[in-house]
């Protein structure tokens, strides 16, 4: 095992500039997903980890050494991708081997360590079987056997839960995130799914158009996001936000609302944006009024989707209320889940701010 650090890492395609200033430190031992949407560069940055990418600048380190210059064979990480990519005339057993054979390792102790693989991941009985006779989630424990038998320092993982249904990508994420904790290897994961970040990494890489937003446990940035966008991306259903400005401790929506604020958050400030998470808001008749759009049964909980002023909004209600598009009910926020965030740069104020401000 090993820590891997990135170090002001950039990455250009001729004369294009994909990726600048990249820094994360990854702690022996840690799981660390890189989150984000479509091409912010998450796959990337793991491809240069891995030695498929070339560094523009900056550098990489495993352990104590920096690997800008060193082949991908030679690096001692191992990568599951998001297609299995198994050799269809090879058996189970000959798929997690074939690295090992192709080191010239002895055959004893192919065995052990393929035999070790597929007990942790239940693949023992199917060890004879052909990548045709598989479910998707097999195929996809082979192709993580495969990586777990080299035994790496660092694991790299690349969205490998994409092509399978939604209820086996549950059912792999816990078995994943128990081999991380049973092997305690340095996992990097890449997601699009902020599910799978959130319920999966001992810290969060969220990143936007080749830059790193915020990094942090996954509860710190689902608490204290740094800005619209990670407070936007992180959280299912996203926060509501919705543009006003904030007099004598209220804060007044561009439709006319009136919202309660934190203690604290006094004076006068313009071009602000309130943000409450869905699930942090409350059916209340003297609440801000809203007209309901649509209603979302989803089993535990009921999503409200209504229109308060200009914003549209949605309301994750556990209590199963008695509310039918066309319905005007009230809302009302958690006041101290409230953010607030400034309009022009998108960052998070506290009410300090707010204070020097005014």
């Amino acid at each position: 095992m090993a820590s891997v650090a990135i170090r002001n890492v950039g990455k250009r395609y001729g004369p294009v500039t994909v990726m600048r200033g990249i820094g994360v430190d990854i702690a022996d031992g840690e799981f660390v997903v890189l989150v984000g949407p479509s091409g912010c560069g998450k796959s990337t940055l793991l491809r240069m980890i891995a030695g498929l990418e070339e560094i523009t600048e900056g550098e990489v380190s495993i352990g104590e050494t920096v690997v800008n210059d060193i082949a991908p064979k030679d690096r001692n990480i191992a990568m599951v991708f998001q297609n299995y990519a198994l050799y269809p005339h090879m058996t189970v057993e000959e798929n997690m081997a074939f690295a090992l054979t192709l080191q010239r390792t002895e055959r004893a102790e192919i065995e052990k360590r393929v035999r070790r693989a597929a007990e942790i991941l239940g693949l023992a009985p199917l060890l004879k079987r052909y990548p045709k006779q598989l479910s998707g989630g097999q195929r996809q424990r082979v192709a993580m056997g495969r990586a777990i038998v080299r035994d790496p320092q660092v694991f790299l993982f690349d969205e490998p839960l994409s092509n399978l249904d939604a209820k086996l990508r549950v059912q792999m994420r816990m078995e994943i995130k128990e081999l991380h904790q049973r092997l305690k290897t340095t996992t990097v994961y890449v997601t699009h799914d902020q599910i799978e970040a959130m319920t999966m990494a001992d810290r969060i890489v969220v990143m936007r158009d080749g830059a790193v937003e915020q990094i942090g446990a996954p509860l710190d940035l689902y608490n204290h996001p740094d800005n619209l966008f990670v407070a936007g991306f992180i959280g299912s259903p996203g926060m509501n936000f919705m543009a006003g400005r904030i007099e004598n401790g209220r804060f007044l929506t561009k439709g006319g609302e009136t919202l309660p604020l934190p203690d604290g958050y006094g004076g006068t400030r313009t071009d602000v944006i309130y943000g409450i998470r869905p699930e942090h808001l409350t059916l209340d008749v003297g609440g801000a009024p809203a007209l309901v759009s649509v209603v979302e049964p989803t089993g535990p909980e009921v999503q409200v989707f209504a229109r308060l002023g200009v914003e549209q909004i949605v309301a994750v209600l556990r209590d199963a209320p008695s509310v039918s598009p066309g319905d005007k009910v009230g809302f009302s926020p958690q006041i101290d889940r409230v953010h607030i965030f400034d309009a022009a740069s998108g960052r998070r104020l506290v009410a300090a701010d707010l204070d020097r401000a005014a």
